[in-house]
């Protein structure tokens, strides 16, 4: 929770601080000008922009939750990019004006003074509401891609406090603040923050199909435990994740270098400028008449000054306060008391109007749903079929799965795979006639069924269920796979021997005829995202992980061979890497017997062998020379099929669209890398056609038909995932 907390202190500091200012300076101003009947207006100004801040988060709040998935990502990732746009300006903004920032807002108190009691009102609303939206809004951003709005809550609450504190101290001159320093420095830790919001709201316009690439992913680091506290941590404060896409990185570095880049170069002009401007005060007061005797400490200096500008404001505001005092009218008039309610109130009964007649369409499919370790789903009281949004609630003390299934075949119809205690999460499901419950599965270990829920009377379409999977059930494709790497082990040995044995006889022309068929005998396992363990690095390991690239001395492996090959290296300096690429294929062979196999692997290895060439292959990072990555790609596309074989029973089962679809995708990506020259080699290769050789249209062919089929295979993870209790 503190880690998404961060963020949300930051900015309710920051916002909190600068409507802060211009308050206390308002209030400070009122009290010197003995104009202390115009405070009321102050709080009503104040009161009425918190009730428009609170009103707009709850617009966000209700109407966005109302909305289909996929119009809560769109809604949500346009949100996010109006935040960082929010956010931006208002860095550079106090960036600019910070140093004078006390003398434009007694400036800006002094004009509103001399208007009357309305424009006091007005300017303490104005000064708090847009720093009250744009803290709304950077919340709901925040608590969206948290997952949870508690954190984000608690940071800029505890932010917002801090900054009355401040302020308070500010106005009772007890303490001293350097708000140039300080808004430059928060403002450099809030521009990393907005590029994380930018890249998550690319990610969810991605995620709605309105941007895309949603698929290509720029890394995919599962080694990294998601949940784990470092990773809750970046990912709560940066918006930082362990799988990103393309788009999302790019976005991310080309708004942070930039702008950052922008507002430290901006920062340190403005502390020349200032510094040549003292020098230029100090040599400007030489020659002059010997001034009046001044207090002996800087303390004492700048305290007469304030002193003395406060003295000559306050006169001044005394006298236009007086000369603008309204004249009695005669007659009733309206209590204080209710005038400032009214204005208050207007704000959220708005929102309330808004949220009932945006929400009202949608808030009647929404049903409640509440879960405990002694009661699982209570609350569905008007069973329906069609299209339905359940409100999660968990009133529990553990985090649980929630599932809606059919409780005669545990067919799964949807699932919530994290409510924390205390959050609400949505579930949106489509059904027809049939028998329902709810499933729960605490963390403490408490499973529990709701009461059987019966549809009747309405329609008998609606989405299919998935029957889980269970561990038995992929006990045999787990055996198969490991059969099929196995019997192919011996004939990568063969094939490393023959590279090995050229290498070492000093033939480098064959050396090269004989490197890709080994190669891709490697690539057609399948050995994706860590099959192999640390050997996966040793036999097939890139220069893109190596600390000094290609210069690497300990970079081996079937990538290092080929650099050498294609970039003149002698026979001489590559035969050791022959020699280590054998050992290292030998120690594989002996190891894998006792190496075991993630059952929820395969499904993942389905997508990620050929997210994996999208990521690499088709951009041509591991092209080292040979200009065979096409080719390389077709290897890939025969071990997703090999994988995919182990499986198909169970996809069938469950998705029989999906298999035909993904096996039509697979055809169609092998038939565009034929026509461009690469395809199946086992011996003797023909000559591979480079990347670059193809044309524009050849390239985004093979692009668009490999997207589509990993849009097919990204739903095999989730049909397959083993469900010990649903």
């Amino acid at each position: 929770m503190w880690n998404t907390a961060f963020p949300s202190f930051l900015i309710g500091l920051r916002e909190g601080l600068e409507a802060g200012l211009v308050v206390s300076i308002l209030i400070a101003t009122l009290v010197r000008a003995d104009a202390r009947d115009r405070l009321g207006a102050v709080w009503t100004g104040v009161a009425a922009a918190v009730a428009l801040s609170l009103s707009f988060a709850a617009v966000l709040t209700f109407t966005s939750a109302s909305l289909p998935a996929g119009g809560q990502d769109t809604f949500g990732g346009v949100l996010s990019l109006l935040a960082v746009c929010f956010v931006t300006t208002m860095v550079f903004w106090m960036r600019r004006n910070a140093r004078n920032l006390s003398g434009d807002l007694k400036a800006r108190v002094n004009e509103a003074l001399g208007r009357g009691g309305r424009m006091v009102a007005l300017t303490a609303f104005l000064a708090v509401a847009r720093e009250g939206l744009e803290t709304s809004l950077f919340l709901w951003t925040t608590a969206k891609s948290a997952g949870q709005a508690r954190g984000p809550a608690l940071g800029a609450g505890i932010g917002i406090l801090l900054a009355v504190v401040l302020c308070w101290g500010l106005y009772r001159r007890v303490l001293k603040i350097n708000l140039t320093k300080f808004f430059a420095a928060t403002g450099i830790v809030l521009i990393v923050i907005a590029a994380g919001v930018l890249a998550y709201g690319l990610g969810d316009l991605q995620e709605s199909n309105i941007l895309p690439g949603y698929t290509a992913h720029a890394f995919n680091l599962t080694g990294i435990d998601a949940g784990s506290w470092y990773a809750t941590l970046i990912a709560g404060t940066l918006n930082l994740t362990p799988t990103m896409s393309w788009l999302q990185v790019s976005g991310y570095v080309l708004y942070l270098v930039p702008t950052m880049t922008l507002f430290v170069h901006g920062v340190r002009a403005a502390g020349k400028a200032q510094a040549a401007a003292q020098a230029a005060a100090v040599a400007g007061a030489g020659g002059t008449a010997a001034p009046a005797p001044v207090p002996a400490t800087r303390a004492q200096r700048a305290a007469a000054r304030r002193a003395a500008e406060e003295a000559v404001l306050a006169e001044e505001l005394l006298r236009k306060a007086r000369g603008a005092a309204a004249p009695e009218v005669s007659g009733r008039r309206m209590p204080r008391w209710a005038v400032y309610s009214s204005i208050v109130a207007v704000p959220a009964m708005a929102a309330v109007g808004t949220i009932t007649v945006m929400g009202q369409a949608s808030a009647s499919a929404t049903t409640q749903i509440a879960i405990t370790e002694k009661a699982c789903g209570t609350g569905w009281t008007n069973p329906s079929s069609g299209t339905q949004s359940f409100q999660i609630t968990n009133n529990g003390s553990n985090t649980a799965e929630v599932y809606l299934i059919n409780p005669s075949t545990n067919a799964v119809f949807g699932e919530d795979p994290d409510v924390t205690p205390g959050a609400s999460e949505t579930m949106n499901v489509s059904i027809g006639d049939g028998s329902y419950a709810f499933r729960c599965s605490f963390i403490d270990g408490t499973v529990l069924n709701s009461a059987t829920y019966q549809v009747t009377g309405g329609s008998s379409s609606g989405q299919s269920g998935v029957t889980p999977v269970t561990e038995q059930d992929m006990q045999d494709p787990v055996s198969n796979y490991r059969g099929y790497v196995q019997s192919n082990l011996p004939g990568l040995l063969a094939a490393a021997q023959l590279l090995d044995a050229d290498l070492r006889a000093g033939d480098l022309a064959k050396a090269e005829t004989d490197w890709l068929p080994a190669h891709l005998a490697y690539e057609r396992l399948g050995a994706a995202y860590g099959t192999f363990a640390d050997f996966d690095t040793e036999i097939n390991g890139s220069a893109g992980g190596q600390p000094q690239g290609t210069a690497t001395t300990s970079w081996t492996g079937f990538f290092r061979i080929e650099y050498g090959l294609w970039h003149g290296q002698s026979a001489a300096r590559l035969a050791p890497l022959g020699d280590k690429l054998v050992t290292d294929v030998k120690a594989l062979i002996k190891a894998f017997p006792g190496q075991t196999t993630d059952p929820n692997d395969l499904p993942l290895r389905t997508h990620e062998i050929l997210e994996n060439a999208l990521q690499f292959q088709l951009t041509g990072i591991q092209d080292y020379g040979s200009g065979t990555t096409l080719d390389t790609l077709y290897a890939n596309t025969q071990g997703t099929q090999e994988v995919l074989s182990t499986i198909s029973s169970l996809i069938q089962e469950r998705a029989s669209g999906l298999l035909t679809r993904i096996n039509s995708g697979i055809a169609t990506v092998q038939a565009d890398l034929r026509a461009d020259g690469a395809g199946p080699c086992t011996d003797a290769c023909p000559t591979p056609t480079p990347l670059g050789g193809l044309t524009s249209a050849q390239r985004d062919r093979v692009d668009a038909d490999l997207s589509q089929l990993l849009e097919n295979l990204s739903l095999v993870p989730d049909l397959l995932e083993e469900r010990t209790t649903a």
